[in-house]
């Protein structure tokens, strides 16, 4: 296993953007076509682009599908896509149209016996999409914070088969504030499964720290705004974790 660094591109309305903690009020837009960035991502050498359907996750259904669907055609590497997945026939469309893995997050909290049935249908094809505040799980878009815990519900979830968490500490999201590398690694050990970090990267010490962890199940890192501000290149990102894995082997 190698520690896998997921440029991010957060869509709404087909473009680029980032928003600051969730905030679809703050938002920043960084490239007008989502396509030409994931060619650009690709170009400087990601092994995996992350999307993120904005509209969707707030609409509850996927709003920009065929932009998506476009980018999963269109480049050389897999893309992993979530926002306002819910069906089992969204999930199918996005697999059949070339997105190699599907994020679940609020189905997952709010229909479990959904959930027990894709697990069980696609399994590793798709990830379950923890958005937390204070350890508890966000729904909805990040605009309903529930009283499950992060923890409690992914070890249910894996009894269902699930083989992968994305967890994303929403109070450090797009804040360049550091991830909550306390957090992810406790939920890959309770899990005993594979746990991608989202939230909060802000350097490539913050990227080091996570894959310090990787043994313990921490296998990537999802990183948006420290790339598009240029605090540090993807190409750097990479160089380093090639750095440390021929260090560490």
């Amino acid at each position: 296993m190698s520690f896998i660094i997921y440029p991010a591109i957060d869509i709404r309305g087909g473009k680029c953007v980032r928003l600051f903690q969730g905030d679809y009020a703050q938002e920043t837009v960084y490239a007008d076509s989502s396509l030409a960035m994931a060619k650009r991502w690709v170009e400087q050498g990601a092994a995996w682009v992350h999307l993120v359907d904005l509209d969707g996750a707030k609409e509850g259904k996927p709003a920009n599908a065929d932009v998506i669907k476009d980018i999963a055609r269109s480049i050389s590497v897999p893309v992993q896509v979530g926002g306002g997945i819910r069906t089992e026939e969204q999930i199918a469309d996005y697999l059949e149209a070339g997105v190699a893995r599907v994020i679940v997050g609020t189905a997952a909290i709010e229909d479990e016996p959904f959930t027990q049935r894709i697990l069980q249908k696609y399994g590793d094809k798709i990830a379950i999409g923890l958005d937390c505040r204070n350890g508890l799980v966000a729904t909805r878009g990040w605009l309903t914070t529930t009283d499950v815990q992060a923890t409690e519900l992914a070890k249910r979830l894996v009894s269902y088969g699930a083989e992968m968490f994305i967890y994303t500490d929403i109070a450090r999201d797009g804040t360049l504030t550091g991830p909550n590398v306390e957090e992810i690694s406790a939920l890959a050990i309770a899990t005993g499964k594979s746990v991608i970090a989202s939230g909060g990267v802000s350097n490539l010490d913050d990227l080091l720290v996570l894959s310090a962890h990787e043994t313990e199940g921490v296998s990537g890192a999802i990183v948006g705004k420290a790339l598009y501000t240029d605090a540090f290149t993807l190409a750097e990102a990479l160089s380093r974790m090639e750095e440390r894995e021929s260090n560490v082997g």
